[in-house]
């Protein structure tokens, strides 16, 4: 099975129903299915070939959805990117997978536009914004003048389907690169796990479609059932206007990260819930820890059990999922889901008795490898189980706990943060002498960035003057909340 094939079967199967809801506009199957055609077969009149790679910039949007499903109906490959990411960001991601096309809203394209020369893998850029004509080729003009037949490409299974970069490091990119095989796998787990049918109507809301869990538990796991994903925008939207849309569109599943939930759980506390949200019958939370704290106060205003369920990019989406009836245990991220396994092992990758913290193992659908990286391919991958740098246990049940990370990471709302990358950019600000970057604790995000620097000699820098040189350099949520000066040592990472 490839991912195309699995869109055509459930376009065979439910042509009219609804795939996609966004505001006014709703997509049915079999629209998503034609549109993706006429994407696919313009690419192919510009010259994209099978194993060529197509690189998104795009909010969440149906456009994505065609972008996604485009590139993979000619055999190529999609790299779906941070659309927050700054120029040098992408330059480094983009110098990895080395793209020939980029579709983008333009905002996002402006750092490549203004500066082609580091990005010399590009050769035609589409935007889907209408007045974008004379700069870059328009979205909306090569849809229409492509038929919606479907495209001819032999895909198989073991083909690279896409490269997902987790958490967008400034200068060592590291991309999974995930066969169809393992994405069609996930899909199929996903939906057992969440035991969800072609009936459910799942919320997308503040979590980014270029973000693998919502790649691969709501988007594919969605068109392989033939269920309909409503996308709610999460910039300027309030909790209050999800709800709202919850009870209009009658939503069965919603899932999230952490932050959306603790803020869900605040405005609950504050405001009361005004919306009818009876439709709802699964809620999940993924992408960083989820505090007891949150489950339990969510169950009490929300009267419905919040699932913590856990995963990594590099194993395609989640890889553990509590009993949806809320009747898992307290503090754990549940069992595996069909097609995958966890053991717990120490230093030496011996595998430990139950209720014993090491190093989490995944043997499943998983990365192939880290695309042209074999150094970090090898480190993580092992025997054929998956090495993920979390630390946990597993009861005699087979209840997974986390309990820590042994790769120095933030968590921050649900985003991967290197430390070391930051770290690279402040000791190029010409005042630092030394920084160390480390997460804060946050009661609503989790972590929040903190850095600690030391200046040269005779220098005087404000946080405000460190937090501005960090913001024209690095994606938003990467820039330091806080900013502490001192006199000694910084002890800075990048050494480390």
């Amino acid at each position: 099975m490839n991912a195309t094939l699995m869109l055509e079967k459930t376009v065979q199967n439910f042509p009219a129903r609804t795939a996609l809801v966004s505001g006014e506009r709703r997509i049915s199957y079999a629209e998503l299915d034609a549109t993706t055609n006429k994407l696919a077969n313009a690419l192919a009149r510009i010259g994209i070939r099978k194993g060529d790679r197509v690189a998104l910039l795009i909010s969440n949007s149906p456009e994505f959805v065609f972008g996604y499903f485009g590139i993979l109906k000619l055999g190529a490959v999609v790299v779906a990117l941070d659309t927050r990411y700054k120029a040098g960001e992408l330059a480094a991601v983009m110098a990895n997978c080395q793209p020939r096309v980029l579709i983008g809203e333009n905002p996002c394209l402006e750092p490549v536009a203004t500066g082609m020369s580091r990005f010399p893998s590009l050769e035609k850029i589409i935007s889907l914004t209408p007045d974008a004509a004379g700069r870059f080729l328009s979205f909306t003009d090569i849809l229409a003048r492509s038929p919606a037949t479907r495209p001819s490409a032999a895909i198989d299974s073991e083909d690279l389907a896409m490269i997902s970069y987790s958490g967008g490091p400034t200068s060592h990119p590291k991309g999974a690169a995930i066969t169809h095989k393992n994405l069609c796998a996930l899909a199929t787990a996903s939906g057992i796990g969440f035991e969800q049918t072609q009936n459910d109507i799942i919320m997308l809301f503040a979590l980014p479609m270029y973000h693998n869990f919502a790649l691969g538990s709501v988007l594919l796991t969605s068109v392989s059932l033939g269920s309909a994903i409503v996308v709610v925008p999460g910039t300027g939207v309030s909790i209050n206007s999800l709800l709202e849309t919850i009870q209009k569109e009658k939503g069965t599943m919603w899932l999230g990260v952490p932050y959306i939930y603790a803020l869900a759980v605040k405005i609950a506390e504050e405001e009361g819930i005004k919306s009818d949200l009876s439709s709802l019958r699964l809620v999940a939370s993924g992408g960083a820890p989820l505090p007891v704290s949150t489950i339990l106060k969510f169950k009490e205003y929300f009267h419905l059990p919040l699932l913590d369920v856990w995963g990594l990019t590099e194993a395609v989406s989640h890889v553990t999922c509590p009993p949806v009836d809320g009747s898992g245990k307290l503090g754990s991220c549940g069992k595996p889901i069909p097609g995958y396994a966890v053991r717990i092992v120490d230093d030496n990758g011996k595998e430990l008795p139950a209720n014993h913290d090491g190093e989490i193992i995944v043997h499943g659908p998983m990365m192939e490898r880290y695309y042209n990286n074999p150094e970090d391919t090898a480190k993580a991958i092992r025997n054929g189980w998956l090495y993920t740098g979390d630390i946990g246990k597993m009861d005699e049940d087979g209840f997974v706990y986390i309990t820590g990370r042994k790769k120095r990471m933030i968590i921050l709302k649900g985003q991967n943060v290197y430390p070391h990358d930051i770290e690279e950019v402040l000791l190029t600000h010409p005042k630092v002498a030394e920084a160390k970057v480390v997460g804060a604790a946050d009661k609503l995000r989790g972590e929040v960035v903190s850095a600690i620097i030391r200046l040269k000699e005779g220098q005087e820098a404000s946080e405000q003057e460190i937090k501005q040189f960090c913001q024209r350099i690095m994606a938003d949520y990467k820039v330091p909340k806080q900013v502490i000066f001192t006199r000694y040592p910084a002890r800075t990472g990048a050494g480390n």
